[in-house]
């Protein structure tokens, strides 16, 4: 772990969605604005970090649409909140990707598959992916950030990923709040 000595700043950082912004659902989907419920300081941290990286994205598996338990224009309202939070907050995100096929369709798209650090590459022609950084709760967002050329964050109570995948693991933090602070008093 700890590949770096510091971690990157300016271009593009990339977080994952669930169990880091927003609480998880064990088993389950967030398919409705009112059932996401922000994780303690998430919002003031992309708010804090929007001053340090020239772009954020969220990149986000969305399975729930491929099986039928939630609409595109759900999760566009669940997206739409969490805009609307960070906006409020003083922050900015710039785009929200996710894949919405089901985990054995092998889709590019999802991930640890690179197919949203692509499409966030070709959108914004001035992201640079070997100095962007990906913050994200599992192994799939680790593998992400590593196969896209990033440093990667994981934020979360899962040590078992970092002891079994530390070369994915350039820093590790309790929550997307922590990881915010360490880089911004950097």
């Amino acid at each position: 772990m700890q590949k770096y000595k510091k971690i990157i700043k300016g271009n593009a950082l990339f977080l994952d969605r669930d169990g880091v912004v927003n609480v998880r659902i064990d088993g389950g989907y967030v398919r409705t604005a009112d059932e996401l419920v922000f994780l303690p300081g998430a919002i003031d941290a992309i708010a804090r970090l929007s001053a340090h990286y020239s772009h954020i994205f969220i990149v986000t598996n969305q399975q729930g649409i491929g099986k039928g338990l939630m609409t595109e224009d759900d999760l566009a309202l669940v997206h739409r909140k969490i805009t609307d939070a960070v906006d409020s907050a003083g922050g900015k995100i710039e785009h929200i990707y996710h894949c919405p096929s089901r985990k054995e369709a092998h889709d590019f798209c999802r991930k640890p598959n690179i197919g949203m650090a692509l499409k966030a590459r070709r959108d914004y022609p001035d992201v640079v992916l070997k100095k962007s950084v990906m913050i994200g709760d599992a192994a799939s967002d680790m593998l992400f950030g590593r196969r896209s050329g990033m440093q990667t964050i994981l934020v979360g109570e899962w040590p078992e990923i970092a002891r079994q995948h530390p070369s994915l693991v350039d820093f590790s933090f309790p929550t997307l709040a922590d990881a915010a602070k360490a880089i911004c008093e950097e």
